[in-house]
């Protein structure tokens, strides 16, 4: 069974910046696409950030320009670097595998969750 460990979130003040870091184990990482979702209280699990084993990448329009996933293969390690944070920010964070859905032409959440790490944006 694949496993995620997230860790790197805590509170920041808004500007601020964070790096998430999300070990995966169970499976052969390097083989997959991995991503990272958020979550907030009263809302709808949203996609943040994807990546292909091939690495192309794609952001969700509210965090482009802000965000940047990478991956370590070698470390079984994805990653999301966050600057310029709001507080519309605030959010548990999950990284998960992500398969590309030919009828939405997007990469969705595929198989399990981890725990996730939680981020507060505030002042």
């Amino acid at each position: 069974q694949v496993q995620f460990v997230e860790s790197g979130g805590g509170l920041v003040e808004p500007g601020g910046s964070l790096r998430l870091s999300c070990v995966v184990s169970g499976t052969t990482f390097s083989d997959y696409n991995w991503g990272w979702y958020r979550q907030s209280p009263g809302k709808q699990r949203e996609e943040v950030a994807s990546m292909t084993r091939v690495g192309s990448i794609n952001y969700a329009s509210g965090v482009t320009g802000r965000f940047t996933i990478s991956r370590d293969d070698a470390q079984n390690t994805v990653y999301l670097q966050m600057n310029r944070l709001k507080p519309e920010d605030t959010a548990r964070y999950y990284c998960t595998r992500v398969m590309y859905r030919r009828n939405t032409d997007n990469y969705e959440h595929v198989g399990s969750w981890g725990q996730g790490t939680q981020v507060t944006v505030s002042e």
